[in-house]
């Protein structure tokens, strides 16, 4: 049997340890100015059999690893001596099968559908994929997908809670921002209003929703504005999740020419974690999360449930401005290359003494290299 499944190349952070199971081929908009994930590609919507067809290869690969298990005495369970096994080994033991394997070493519970925007599947086939995924691996209680806010916004709140009765938990929506005009100039092909729509009927349904915010994303001419109209938009669908992606310009899309011909100016670390100050301000009257799990937020601790920790969101923006500026450099310096995750390790004296020496020597030659230098690393991130 040939044990190759089809797998798209993004997931959100959060799915990491999710199974994915690509039942929609590459983004069916495939406009927006700042990504390039699906560039050159073709937007399909994969046949229900197909997708069910992979799902049997999934379960028999999950089968043969729970052999593998039990011949290496670990009782059918997938820990290190399993995962160190298959991993070690190639011959039958390709992508797919490391796939699987890891994704029950992690507890075979989550799954996620790619691609960009699987609930533009007709709800009856989806509702039938889910079903079957629900069927095969009774295990999992978590089945997620990405969905764009115009495509919730056409589907009724009867279609999605068909959805979440086959057992469809969670909808991820790439809001990006609820200012019109940035939702222009980015080509997002959707309004604010559309946001609202197709958020409330996701809520309204009962399913858990996680909407994506960009930090930065109006640049300096339309940072208020962003931050502000951003929050209204947020405020009247009151999500479970806001998750925070500040901006990085990728290069080879049509934010980066803009920016190289001088249509957009992006804004640098500390204004974006103004903006986001400005942002939680405004958000209110909503019991959402705030998660910031994405490498490129500046304050990764930036992490909380409303309206109960609104303060103690701020008090953490607060308490990085209150640095010293050269505390404030080396924070930068040590979160860019990975080694900071919280304000308090600025506390390690050993770590803070060798990020401290490249800062110093950066102020001997040229400081603004720092700032470029920390950029070009930041692009290693996506």
């Amino acid at each position: 049997m040939n044990f190759v499944f089809e797998q798209g190349p993004i997931r959100p952070p959060s799915e990491a340890k999710s199974l994915l199971i690509r039942v929609t081929r590459n983004c069916p908009w495939n406009k927006c100015a700042f990504c390039h994930s699906y560039e050159g590609t073709k937007f399909g919507i994969r046949k229900v059999d197909e997708v069910k067809e992979d799902i049997l290869k999934m379960k028999e690969i999950a089968n043969r690893v729970a052999e593998i298990s039990w011949r290496l005495g670990q009782g059918g369970r997938v820990n290190d001596s399993v995962i160190s096994y298959i991993y070690q080994h190639d011959g039958p033991f390709d992508d797919s099968y490391r796939s699987v394997a890891a994704w029950l070493y992690f507890g075979g519970t989550s799954v996620f559908l790619q691609d960009a925007d699987s609930i533009i599947m007709k709800t009856d086939d989806l509702a039938e994929i889910i079903s079957f995924v629900k069927k095969q691996f009774p295990k999992v209680d978590r089945i997620t997908s990405y969905c764009r806010s115009k495509t919730a916004a056409r589907k009724s709140v009867d279609e999605l809670k068909k959805l979440k009765n086959a057992g469809l938990s969670r909808i991820h929506v790439g809001m990006e921002s609820g200012y019109d005009p940035v939702l222009d100039f980015i080509k997002k092909g959707v309004t604010a209003a559309e946001h609202v729509e197709g958020g409330k009927r996701i809520v309204d349904a009962g399913i858990s929703l996680s909407e994506y915010v960009i930090p930065g994303l109006g640049g300096t001419q339309w940072s208020r504005e962003h931050a502000v109209e951003t929050a209204a938009v947020l405020n009247k669908i009151n999500p479970d999740f806001i998750r925070l992606r500040s901006l990085q310009v990728r290069r080879n899309t049509e934010l980066h020419r803009l920016r190289k011909e001088g249509g957009f100016t992006k804004l640098d670390d500390e204004d974006v974690v103004r903006e986001i100050r400005l942002f939680i301000e405004h958000l209110d009257g909503i019991e959402s999360r705030i998660v910031s799990d994405h490498i490129l937020n500046l304050l990764e601790e930036l992490e909380g449930k409303l309206p109960e920790e609104k303060e103690k969101l701020l008090g953490v923006i607060d308490r990085y401005f209150d640095l010293p500026d050269d505390e404030r450099i080396i924070y930068r310096l040590g979160r860019r290359k990975g080694i900071y995750r919280r304000l308090d390790d600025l506390s390690d004296e050993r770590v803070y003494r060798m990020l401290k020496t490249i800062v110093d020597q950066y102020k001997s030659k040229d400081i603004s290299r720092l700032d470029r230098d920390l950029d070009r690393i930041m692009h290693t991130f996506i």
